[in-house]
Order: C-alpha cells, then sequence, then structure tokens
C-alpha cells in the first residue's frame, strides 16, 4: 500500500485541520455515487479511506510516524528482544498492556490502536458522516450531495437598471435563463437563482447560479456608484449669457438653468436624476459638466468679432499659472 500521506497529497507536517480538508476533496471527488461506471475512481475512493483512517486519527497517525503500523494500519513486529519489566516492543510500554496474574508466569498483552478502546472507529467514520449526511450525526446508507454553485455574468443597459427588466444569461452548462433585473441595481452586484445549478447528487438538491450583472457603456452617461456623470457641450453665447437648456437625464429631458459666465468644465448638479433608489438605497444625483463648443464651421464674422474683441478686451486666463 503507498503512503497515507501521499495518497491524500499532504506534508507529513500538515496539521488535522489540512488532512482533514484534503480527505473531504479527495473523497467528494471520487465517491462512488458521482463515478458510477468508473471502477478506477472506486479503488481510489477505498485508498483514500484507508489514508485517512491513519492519519486521520491521531494516536494511529503517531504510531505510523514512529514506524509502529504500517500503510495497512497493521502492527510491525521485528521480534521481542529487549523487552523488560512492563516493557512494549523496542523497549516501550506504548501501546500495549500486561495481562499479568497469569498462571505459569504467562505474559498477557492487549494492544490498542486509535479510538478503538473508546468503542468506535473515531475521526474516519465522523468524519464521513459529517462530509455525506451534513452533520455529526451518523446515518445508515449513502446520503443526498447539493449541487455545486455556477457563475454567470449578465450585461446589461444602463436604461435597464433605472427601469428596471430582464436579461438573458448563458451559464457554464449551455442553458439560458431570463433573469429578472430590479430596478436600481448597481455595477457588480449579484443576484442568486436558487436551485439554477449543478445537479445534486444521491438525491441532493441542486446548488445555485451566481449572476453577476455589469452595466453596459452609456453613449451620454457615466456611473460613479449611484452617482451619473454627463458631458454637456454648449455655445459660447450660452456659456457667456445664460440661459435654460435641454439636457438628457435616464427620465427623459429636462431644462438646466445655466449660469451667465460659466467656463468650460463648471459642473452643475441634477437632484435625484442618477440612479433610481432600490434596496434602502437613496437616488443618486446627476452631475452635469459644462463643454464650450465652437461652431463646427468656420466664420469670418465670428472671426472678425473675436479680433476686435481681442484688441478691445485683452485678458489671460493663464495669468495665475505662473
Amino acid at each position: 500500500m503507498r503512503d497515507p500521506y501521499d495518497v491524500l497529497g499532504v506534508a507529513k507536517s500538515a496539521s488535522p485541520a489540512e488532512i482533514k480538508k484534503a480527505y473531504r476533496q479527495l473523497a467528494k471527488k471520487y465517491h462512488p455515487d458521482r463515478n458510477k461506471d468508473d471502477a478506477k475512481a472506486k479503488e481510489r475512493f477505498a485508498e483514500i479511506n484507508s489514508a485517512y483512517e491513519i492519519v486521520g486519527d491521531e494516536t494511529k497517525k503517531a504510531q505510523f510516524d514512529r514506524g509502529e503500523i504500517g500503510p495497512d494500519g497493521k502492527l510491525r513486529f521485528t521480534g521481542f528482544e529487549g523487552f523488560g519489566a512492563g516493557a512494549g516492543p523496542g523497549g516501550s510500554t506504548r501501546g500495549w498492556r500486561p495481562g499479568g496474574g497469569a498462571p505459569g508466569g504467562e505474559q498477557h498483552f492487549e494492544f490498542h490502536f486509535g479510538n478503538e478502546a473508546a468503542g468506535g472507529r473515531g475521526g474516519f467514520e465522523d468524519i464521513l458522516s459529517d462530509l455525506f449526511s451534513g452533520g455529526g450525526r451518523r446515518r445508515a446508507g449513502p446520503q443526498p450531495i447539493r449541487g455545486d454553485d455556477v457563475v454567470a455574468t449578465a450585461t446589461v443597459p444602463l436604461e435597464t437598471v433605472a427601469h428596471g427588466g430582464s436579461a438573458r444569461v448563458i451559464l457554464p452548462s449551455g442553458r439560458t435563463l431570463e433573469v429578472k433585473i430590479p430596478t436600481g441595481i448597481e455595477d457588480g452586484q449579484q443576484i442568486r437563482l436558487r436551485g439554477q445549478g449543478q445537479p445534486g447528487a444521491m438525491g441532493g438538491e441542486p446548488g445555485d447560479a451566481i449572476v453577476t450583472v455589469k452595466v453596459a457603456p452609456h453613449p451620454y452617461f457615466k456611473l460613479d456608484g449611484r452617482d451619473l456623470r454627463l458631458e454637456l457641450p454648449v455655445t459660447v453665447y450660452e456659456a457667456t449669457l445664460g440661459g435654460r437648456i435641454p439636457t438628457p437625464t435616464l427620465d427623459g429631458k429636462v431644462e438646466l438653468t445655466i449660469p451667465p459666465h460659466s467656463n468650460s468644465g463648471r459642473v452643475l448638479r441634477l437632484r435625484g436624476k442618477g440612479l433610481p433608489a432600490s434596496e434602502g438605497k437613496i437616488a443618486g444625483d446627476l452631475y452635469v459638466s459644462l463643454k464650450i463648443m465652437l461652431p463646427e464651421k468656420s466664420s469670418s464674422d465670428l472671426d472678425a468679432r473675436m479680433r476686435e474683441w481681442r484688441e478691445a478686451h485683452p485678458y489671460d486666463p493663464r495669468d495665475k499659472m505662473s
């Protein structure tokens, strides 16, 4: 038989928790109910259990590390040389007890391994019970195993986030689902779809599908948490004279008041025009950044007026950038 540490894939110095974790993973992977047509998996499962019977039990692990028992759990005898009064194999009293008082001076020895003296096989049966029954109580026969969860991503338009809707999601299995998108959900939030994951084993319930919502880029708006940001082009005369300008929002256009003498980069706020309120979170705001735009086509009249303005009203907007 192979070294039990090699079977479980752990180092000799591994902690009990690390050994237990390795056993759980391997036992679940190679369990016969998950590999009904794989004879090698059944052999591997038996080997894993045998290995854990040794290193999963503190007493047997110590005996194996000292060379007192082999990988099969059987006692290794090299003879009884050196037995003294009350001494065991190799001069040690560990693991044996003299019967004493037998007729004719005959000595009787009782050997105890693991938790057998406490009336059971100990850790191995406990871990199997916990792994396949969902608790510490032992049950007869195979127990249900819950299926694994699966993950998927739903990319949705910003308008769907603002007003709610649905999105089509393809699961790793290739199955397509229609997922309801709640109003006001944030980018990166997850939706759990109960029972839409991998099927369970031995009658266990299926796992869940975990869908992460990603908001698709928008041509005008940029998400900033629950707020939105918009760069709004304005004319030279709108920035100079001020006025009310139609401005897009997720709920349609509104009239935004531009103060006179507004420079490019000035930010105006529209309260409550970001992502709508949801799940106890208040609505976000819309921050509008002004961007002064010249006419796309050149104008000799505008050029002439600007030359006049330069001569009559010169100013340096960069005078503080020394």
